[in-house]
């Protein structure tokens, strides 16, 4: 038998309990609290049952084996994909790297938009309370999912594993005034992106839609 990699209680990922929501969050389309906390269970057991097959097998877990941009993104489409099946008023934009993300339902033909501005939803997910980066300033309902998770690097630091937890998700319509452009090294190949403002963030901390218990910036 294979030696586990990570203990198995460290595949758990910690559920999103209801109490840990706010109640008078205000999302548009018609998406409400229920129907974000149903795609984020769902991402939690997605990601236990992923992680809980890799380590029985020898094998390090999923987030600990992506890059971290990688896993972020991959929890960002996940919400994507998931949120509409349990909200019948949004869909997924079928067009590609279309804005915003989750569109009315029926609303463009074949769900499908180019660009729709902020008639819509925008998702990123991040590992960080604050900060948050697109690649353009522009008007836009915005919806950030930060989590906690590993990284490929945890173990080379003296890291110790610990399970997948979303930490805050919040939420409001930003204006291009609430972005500004990240800037780059002469020598840096990074793609430049743009950063949520101090005046975005307060927007969307005022409009929070939920938050771990204990949560702590620092």
């Amino acid at each position: 038998m294979a030696r586990l990699s990570v203990d198995l209680a460290h595949c758990v990922p910690e559920i999103p309990s209801i109490d840990w929501f706010n109640p008078n969050a205000k999302v548009p389309c018609g998406v409400t609290v229920d129907h974000i906390r149903s795609a984020m269970v769902e991402f939690t057991e997605f990601l236990g049952f992923i992680d809980t097959q890799l380590v029985t097998k020898g094998m390090a877990r999923f987030e600990d084996m992506l890059m971290p941009a990688n896993f972020s993104s991959i929890v960002g489409e996940f919400m994507t994909a998931s949120i509409p099946k349990f909200c019948s008023t949004v869909a997924k934009n079928a067009y590609h790297n279309g804005h915003p993300d989750l569109v009315p339902a029926g609303k463009y033909p074949n769900n499908s938009a180019q660009h729709a501005g902020a008639d819509g939803i925008e998702v990123k997910s991040s590992r960080y309370l604050k900060g948050w980066q697109g690649h353009n300033p522009e008007d836009s309902w915005l919806m950030v999912f930060v989590f906690e998770g590993g990284r490929p690097t945890d173990k080379a630091k003296g890291i110790s594993a610990k399970p997948f937890r979303f930490l805050m998700v919040c939420g409001a319509l930003l204006d291009k005034s609430d972005w500004r452009y990240a800037g780059r090294s002469a020598t840096s190949r990074r793609t430049i992106t743009a950063s949520v403002t101090k005046t975005g963030y307060t927007k969307m901390m005022a409009n929070w839609i939920y938050r771990a218990p204990g949560l702590s910036e620092s």
